[in-house]
């Protein structure tokens, strides 16, 4: 998994695998679902994320 805060552009994304995209859904206003050919999630995209998150570029990890 991977954390990827685009400060040019304002987004930040969550991406689950490597695979291909091939289809994408606007679930919310400025939340993207990406999906692989298996309908498996890729990846999440927020737009307008320092709008949405208090500190997109600070990430925590924890493992329950």
């Amino acid at each position: 998994m991977k954390v990827i805060y685009d400060k040019t552009l304002d987004i930040l994304q969550i991406q689950f695998s490597n695979d291909p995209i091939v289809e994408s859904d606007e679930e919310k206003k400025g939340l993207i679902i990406d999906y692989n050919k298996d309908g498996g999630i890729v990846a999440i995209e927020m737009l307008n994320a320092s709008k949405k998150v208090l500190q997109p570029n600070k990430v925590e990890y924890e493992i329950a």
